[in-house]
């Protein structure tokens, strides 16, 4: 069968165009706003009436900072881990969002830097943040792979098995040189889906399930990476490598994967080694909390 044939604008409105993949970041944000609510009330069921000095209002602070770094992080991971030899003939391709190019590994260290200053800013230790956000990210990432699936993104690999379909030949352009109409004749892995499943719905699944009792500091946030890093690390072997990277080693080795093994590793850590977690704890260093929003 072919790929679906979707319309990646939603609504056009005059010259002003809404995509769907724009819908599905809105998407991802009112999951967040909407679970981070539901997580206020039910640490304050598991706790006796507290929740850790969060409050929905404040949930709603946090998404700001997160948006603004996963932002700026997604891109300027995007730039450094897939485009630096594009970057570094065209220095201005940084600021050009709208040519596409986000990295989630990138988004993530812009969430941590994010998580941080919030961190401060609260009188919060970082993995107390992170702990909090960590059950919420997942649909969200979710929601990313279904924008990627709507706009025919994230070629998957050659297959002949039944789960293969036609790609449109704009999407696979680097990587099929016999592509000359409108799909390409051989069938490929719609990756974008696979990983919209195990990213979004598995992870969130799992994490939810671990938050719905006490746990103690790092643990969620540990098992985000864990959990994370080996769903992707998993369905990159589906996913067509970038075409200007190719496999990095082994034959078999990609850009995702070898960026998702430090992921493994530090998660891991946080999970067994409680000692590891005492050490971050109260990182970073925060002041008395400013008078603020209601527990």
């Amino acid at each position: 069968m072919n790929y679906p044939d979707l319309d990646p604008v939603a609504l056009q409105l005059g010259p002003l165009a809404v995509r769907w993949y724009g819908l599905m970041y809105l998407a991802g944000f009112a999951a967040f706003l909407l679970l981070g609510r539901w997580r206020v009330h039910r640490l304050r069921a598991i706790r006796g009436g507290e929740a850790g000095g969060w409050s929905p209002s404040q949930v709603w602070d946090f998404l700001f900072y997160g948006v603004a770094g996963a932002v700026v992080g997604g891109r300027l991971g995007y730039v450094l881990f897939y485009g630096l030899e594009k970057f570094l003939r065209d220095p201005l391709w940084l600021l050009r969002l709208w040519e596409g190019g986000m990295s989630f590994h990138g988004g993530l260290l812009g969430v941590v830097v994010a998580a941080g200053l919030y961190a401060r800013k609260t009188g919060r230790g970082l993995l107390a943040v992170a702990d909090f956000v960590a059950p919420l990210a997942p649909l969200g990432l979710g929601f990313g792979r279904l924008g990627n699936f709507i706009n025919a993104e994230l070629p998957g690999r050659l297959t002949e098995s039944a789960l293969g379909v036609h790609f449109p030949c704009a999407s696979v352009i680097g990587l099929s040189v016999t592509c000359y109409g409108e799909y390409d004749a051989a069938t490929r892995h719609v990756s974008s889906l696979y990983q919209a499943v195990a990213e979004g719905l598995v992870l969130f699944v799992a994490l939810w399930w671990f938050v719905a009792k006490e746990r103690a500091v790092g643990k969620p946030s540990g098992l985000f990476l864990l959990g994370y890093g080996i769903l992707r690390f998993g369905t990159e072997f589906f996913r067509e490598p970038d075409a200007n990277i190719g496999f990095l080693a082994f034959g078999w080795l990609t850009m995702g994967q070898l960026l998702c093994l430090p992921m493994v590793v530090f998660g891991g850590c946080l999970l067994a080694l409680p000692a590891f977690r005492q050490r971050l704890a109260a990182f970073p260093r925060a002041k008395t909390p400013p008078a603020g929003d209601p527990p």
